[in-house]
């Protein structure tokens, strides 16, 4: 988390790491996350990254394909016990292309002291199986 700043909730913290993350703020973006966190792509068919070093190139990467990239939150909660849930639709074009490719997913992030321990994303189609995770995830903590 940048220093000085106490997010006043973990809804208001993933809403500012992902402003950062579209702003191509990196640095910022990566500070929500703990320095041993997980990002799980497998079940998009990517790839898991551990370490705010890996998961910041992984935004990099992913970002810097594009010259443009817009993301509307449709949905994000907090759960109770350290858990997030959001349903995110992302929109981009490709360097050097006229036309936009798009998706949506949902993200299930566990925090602990203020950040992102551990966030799963799952494909559109499993939306309400995340929605179903998290809330139970939520329950386990508690």
């Amino acid at each position: 988390m940048p220093p000085g700043f106490t997010p006043p909730d973990l809804e208001e913290a993933a809403r500012q790491s992902l402003q950062a993350y579209l702003s191509r703020d990196f640095g910022t973006a990566v500070a929500f996350f703990s320095p041993d966190a997980v990002w799980d792509g497998s079940l998009l068919g990517g790839a898991v990254f551990e370490g705010r070093a890996a998961i910041r190139e992984m935004f990099e990467d992913w970002i810097g394909a594009y010259e443009e990239m817009a993301q509307e939150v449709e949905e994000l909660r907090a759960l109770g016990s350290g858990v997030t849930f959001g349903v995110v639709g992302q929109r981009a074009r490709p360097a050097g292309s006229k036309g936009w490719l798009g998706f949506r997913y949902a993200a299930v992030a566990m925090w602990k002291d203020g950040l992102v321990v551990r966030q799963t994303i799952y494909p559109e189609a499993d939306i309400d199986e995340a929605r179903i995770a998290a809330e139970q995830l939520a329950k386990e903590r508690g």
